[in-house]
């Protein structure tokens, strides 16, 4: 066998269960993404944010003295239809998925059946529909001309809002390295709002950057002389923060030039600030569907379902960016 000839349609339940629920759900898929994730909220998609209320006690007396409560923001979402297609020459994609089987200790290869082969396509077409939400989300313009145009990712949004002095920001005149980087990152902080400030307290918070600001954090703390710099500049670090709060490389820097946004951005955001929203059940067409071509002896991939991004409160995030 050279070729995968089967074919699998992924919709409804199945559609839900199997395909999206697994990578767009819960919190692993919040940190893989960087922000908080939605699926199948029922359109028009509307989220919210809490605001704990800091002036809830009062003087005992007879009677209902009850303050408004927490404060609840809102934010709606335009979801746009989204179409993801991939196609691959028959003996390239065998070739794949048969190099992702060996690696798989638990697979038997003198028994490939149908169901084991479905089983990988559908690992492998996720983990790629994944990153490209996971782009989108970040840094998708629908005014661009690359791939990434199906849907405003969240720094569109936050860019726009800074423009209309909606979001505290700033210019970053200078190439992000040692010597700056601290500045960036303490500026960041002290031109937020109070109340974002305030959340931080909720472990939430954390300093999303490009590659060349992440790089440059890095190698200033490689520069300090402590054992555990030099510790941590040979064997890595899992992550980096600063002051307590996660410094995240977005993982964007390869796409960010070609989507008509700026090259070095920072971004100060409570996590449940920022949002995806993806559905599938509000969506007639929504489907995934793999299959085999014969007339062009391709094997096809597709995609089908809603999604959108939002910022719910503008003024709960810091942004720093180049000109």
């Amino acid at each position: 066998m050279k070729v995968i000839e089967s074919s699998k349609i992924y919709s409804g339940e199945e559609l839900e269960n199997i395909f999206f629920r697994p990578i767009f759900s819960g919190e692993k898929s919040t940190e893989e993404v960087g922000f908080r994730t939605m699926y199948n909220v029922p359109l028009p998609a509307t989220i919210g944010l809490w605001i704990p209320d800091s002036s809830l006690l009062r003087p005992y007396q007879r009677g209902w003295q009850g303050s408004d409560g927490t404060e609840r923001l809102y934010c709606d979402i335009d979801m746009q239809r989204v179409k993801a297609e991939s196609a691959f020459a028959a003996t390239d994609y065998f070739t794949h998925v048969y190099e992702y089987l060996v690696n798989k200790a638990d697979v038997n290869m003198q028994d490939l059946s149908g169901t084991i082969l479905e089983k990988v396509e559908t690992e492998l077409f996720r983990a790629a529909l994944a990153e490209g939400v996971r782009l989108t989300s970040w840094i998708g313009n629908t005014l661009s001309d690359t791939s990434l145009r199906t849907f405003d990712g969240v720094l569109k949004h936050i860019h726009k809002y800074a423009t209309d002095r909606r979001t505290p920001s700033f210019t970053i005149d200078d190439t992000p390295s040692v010597d700056n980087i601290i500045d960036i990152l303490d500026t960041l902080w002290h031109s937020s709002d109070y109340v974002l400030r305030s959340l931080r307290k909720d472990n939430q918070l954390a300093y999303f950057v490009t590659g060349d600001i992440y790089e440059a954090y890095e190698q200033y703390l490689d520069s300090k002389g402590a054992d555990s710099a030099y510790r941590e500049s040979i064997d890595g670090r899992e992550r980096l923060c600063y002051h307590g709060i996660p410094v995240v490389n977005m993982g964007v820097d390869h796409m960010i030039k070609y989507c008509k946004l700026p090259t070095t951005v920072a971004v100060l955001a409570d996590r449940r600030n920022l949002v995806l929203a993806l559905n599938t059940a509000d969506c007639p067409e929504a489907e995934v569907r793999l299959w085999y071509n014969p007339d062009s002896m391709e094997n096809r991939q597709r995609a089908v379902f809603l999604a959108g991004t939002c910022v719910i409160d503008p003024k709960l995030v810091s942004y720093a960016y180049s000109k």
